[in-house]
């Protein structure tokens, strides 16, 4: 029998592990990604839009991003939004393209990288296990048998070690990619 805490807790644990791969996706390692601007706020029409919604964003090649507003009277703002994001990038424009060349890293901002990454995979630990506690706490309100509250509990307990598992494993595999040269 499926108890629907349960399956609602696996539900929220798989959002949070795809939030923190999404997270891991803009932390750029030399090699170019639209990922990497595609959430920059930019001004445009008097209100505050993110680059995807009013460009198209892609790359060219392994260390260049290359960005086509949809409407040409946006390439200032594009290139101001950039600047303002602080993300280290120095976007320049030619003829309504705005081209973004990536920078060689460092081996210090290859660690800084790294440390990023640690933090947002804590981030995505800590709310797995808030989604556990949330969940045990929903069982122990429901007032179930106590031997089924005790499995659902333990089932509880296995989709968290699992999630956080899952989360420690892209972690590695980001920080190798990172470090790699």
């Amino acid at each position: 029998m499926s108890n629907p805490i349960l399956n609602d807790t696996q539900a929220k644990m798989k959002k949070a592990i795809d939030h923190t791969l999404h997270e891991f996706s803009t932390i750029h390692t030399g090699k170019a990604n639209p990922t990497m601007v595609e959430s920059v706020m930019v001004e445009a029409y008097g209100s505050m839009m993110r680059l995807k919604e009013c460009a198209a964003v892609s790359t060219p090649d392994a260390r260049t991003i290359a960005i086509q507003p949809w409407d040409k009277g946006l390439t200032q703002a594009i290139i101001k939004g950039i600047q303002t994001a602080n993300l280290g990038f120095n976007p320049t424009s030619d003829s309504g393209v705005i081209r973004i060349p990536l920078p060689e890293m460092s081996r210090e901002r290859r660690q800084e990288f790294v440390k990023v990454a640690h933090r947002l995979a804590e981030e995505g630990r800590v709310h797995v296990r808030n989604l556990r506690r949330d969940a045990i706490e929903g069982v122990k309100k429901v007032k179930l048998p106590e031997d089924e509250a005790k499995r659902v509990e333990k089932d509880i307990q296995t989709a968290t070690d699992k999630a956080i598992a899952e989360i420690n494993q892209h972690l590695a595999h980001k920080e190798k990619e990172l470090t790699t040269v």
